[in-house]
């Protein structure tokens, strides 16, 4: 279920796989682009986007989606959920997000917040230089938290719904088994 779901959603709003690998702009990628893994929907290729894409939504740079598909190429994860899982660090989402991640860097750095910024020009340019090393280092482990809890959250539900699809074949084979034999003639000739 989960996977046909996901499966409807990427034909939706993605463009055709072969149309993407026949870009001239991403030639330079070569035979990297044809790897199916990129491109299928199974438990490795969606754990490792999901990971992929949580870890590069914590970047704080400029062309995140960027970062992302050239992870995900690098790590074999499904290309389209990683660069779309980007997107959980959107305009709107940006400034509180960033603001728990520095928040977190000044925790794991044991530093006090910073008192003299002015929401100004002036004052975001001077006061760079006293938020900038929490802020990267809270985004860094907000990254890898989010990148792990993505991972193994995304494996067990995998491995939930799976489990699941076998124990209803196998109730619908008993009951199949019963009907079978109630309907069998063998059982009315007796």
């Amino acid at each position: 279920m989960a996977k046909e779901l996901v499966e409807k959603m990427m034909h939706k709003f993605i463009p055709d796989p072969e149309v993407i690998k026949c870009h001239k702009s991403l030639q330079f990628l070569g035979q990297k682009l044809h790897d199916p893994n990129l491109w299928h929907i199974n438990r490795r290729s969606i754990c490792m986007a999901f990971a992929v894409g949580l870890f590069g939504a914590w970047i704080p740079t400029p062309g995140q989606m960027a970062i992302a598909a050239a992870m995900a190429i690098y790590f074999r994860a499904n290309l389209p959920i990683s660069v779309a899982l980007v997107w959980l660090t959107n305009p709107i989402t940006m400034p509180p997000l960033f603001y728990f991640a520095y928040q977190v860097g000044l925790w794991s750095m044991n530093l006090p917040a910073s008192d003299n910024f002015d929401f100004s020009l002036t004052g975001m340019l001077s006061g760079l230089g006293d938020v900038w090393q929490p802020f990267l280092m809270g985004c860094f482990i907000l990254g890898v938290v989010s990148a792990a809890a993505g991972y193994f959250v995304i494996k067990q539900f995998w491995a939930y719904h799976v489990k699941q699809k076998w124990q209803n074949r196998h109730y619908l084979g008993q009951k199949f088994a019963r009907y079978r034999v109630f309907h069998s003639t063998e059982w009315r000739q007796q």
